[in-house]
């Protein structure tokens, strides 16, 4: 039994065969892991209030906390569920709680994301930003701060470095999948 992917309310994550989940990860409940995912050390991924979807080449780096807002019928049937697109980097000690990321997003380290904030494709949020409940984060565009601001487009090299950034991870992963067998 894997005791670091565990099932809550009768709902088992579903992680693709191609994912790398570190053994000192753990991923609880109504998550789905798109392909070629990669998990790193102390990270957590806890769908136990709504659900998680992470799309393709996406990485969760170490000490990550993701999780959501639970749904309040009423006045609030869907909560705050957390959708991460492809080819993402979710830098070290961030924190994602029931919001939105499109797809080439870099989010730095320790940045914190709140509820039903949405952050476009090909964004950039500079370490330690705060995106506060209900920002939006406009496509091609380098945020900074606390709360986060608009500081400058993104560069050509920039813009290219989203997935450079995924594909090394995804070998990084393999890598690592490998030194384990």
């Amino acid at each position: 039994m894997n005791r670091n992917i565990r099932t809550f309310d009768g709902i088992t994550p579903r992680v693709a065969a191609s994912c790398f989940i570190d053994d000192t990860a753990l991923v609880i409940g109504d998550c789905e892991l798109g392909e070629d995912c990669s998990v790193w050390p102390m990270a957590v991924i806890r769908a136990d209030v709504n659900w998680v979807k992470i799309g393709a080449r996406t990485n969760i780096q170490d000490f990550a906390m993701l999780h959501q807002s639970h749904r309040r019928p009423p006045q609030d049937p869907e909560g705050a569920p957390l959708t991460i697109g492809d080819d993402v980097t979710i830098g070290h000690h961030v924190t994602l709680h029931g919001c939105t990321i499109g797809n080439q997003v870099l989010v730095g380290i320790g940045s914190i994301v709140l509820d039903r904030a949405i952050i476009e494709d090909q964004v950039m949020v500079g370490a330690n930003s705060l995106v506060p409940p209900g920002k939006r984060l406009e496509s091609g565009w380098l945020y900074m701060g606390s709360p986060v601001k608009q500081v400058r487009r993104l560069t050509e090299q920039e813009l290219a470095f989203f997935s450079y950034s995924a594909a090394h991870y995804v070998r990084l992963a393999a890598k690592h999948r490998a030194a384990g067998e």
